[in-house]
């Protein structure tokens, strides 16, 4: 797929249904220096998004975008028919509907697995306490750890640690998730455990962006493959079509780069 025009937005090839996220030409700068430029782009439920790309490319902060993380200065982003603004009521509701997975795992260490799972379903959803505890063991079960529920993160490996903020993330029912480069602090031997978790939530139906270089997971999981540079999207498609017939030169020189390292 060629480059894209700006005011045109984004979908799957064959997406189906009312977008979940919709980014009308959004912008942000820091400072002088224009992180996204003119972002459109769809994404209909269930689907799967890579978004991969070189350093400072803008991919992660596009993600953060949607959650509020970070602030866009012009354009619109609507999460499930709700528009980012600056009213706190309608950050919480997105929140409440998106979960997040970053590089670093983010947990509090002075916290078991368990208590750590069961902060946002109290504090947030004012759950009662066996109630939380219950769901926080069916996600320890999901990602294969609920013998690890008494312990502290510092007795995790990082591999098991990361899925913990799956688990996390997945405590408070999110419509949509979000992944911030989830395997580039992991030891290669802790990757997998990782990515076959996240897998299992695609496989599931889970609607997903995520940041990352794992190609193998992009070219068996996405619905779609995004690259991202300087701010923009270059070019995006199915698996298939990214990887074997890539349009743009960026899109052939990251490629190359990435997939021959």
């Amino acid at each position: 797929m060629a480059e894209m025009s700006a005011g045109q937005v984004q979908t799957g090839a064959g997406a189906a249904g009312t977008p979940v996220i919709t980014m009308n030409d959004v912008n942000k700068w820091y400072g002088e220096f224009h992180v996204l430029r003119n972002i459109n782009l769809a994404v209909t439920p269930g689907e799967r998004i890579v978004i991969c790309g070189p350093s400072r490319s803008g991919k992660s902060t596009l993600i953060r975008c949607i959650n509020r993380l970070e602030e866009h200065q012009s354009g619109s982003i609507v999460v499930n028919g709700t528009e980012l603004t600056s009213d706190i009521r309608q950050i919480d509701a997105i929140r409440a509907d998106v979960g997040m997975v970053f590089q670093s795992f983010n947990l509090f260490p002075h916290l078991t697995i368990l208590d750590n799972l069961c902060l946002g379903p109290i504090w947030v959803k004012k759950m009662p306490r066996v109630e939380a505890e219950k769901i926080a063991m069916k996600y320890l079960e999901r990602v294969r750890i609920p013998e690890q529920a008494n312990k502290y993160p510092g007795q995790l490996s990082g591999g098991q640690q990361q899925r913990v903020a799956i688990a996390r993330a997945l405590c408070m029912s999110p419509k949509i998730m979000l992944f911030d480069e989830p395997t580039s602090a992991l030891d290669p031997e802790m990757v997998k455990e990782v990515l076959d978790v996240m897998i299992g939530l695609a496989q599931g139906g889970m609607t997903m962006l995520c940041v990352t270089h794992e190609m193998g997971f992009a070219k068996s999981v996405a619905d779609r493959v995004m690259f991202m540079d300087r701010g923009e999207i270059v070019e995006q498609g199915p698996p298939s079509e990214f990887f074997t017939n890539p349009k743009s030169d960026r899109t052939k020189t990251f490629l190359s780069q990435i997939l021959n390292h």
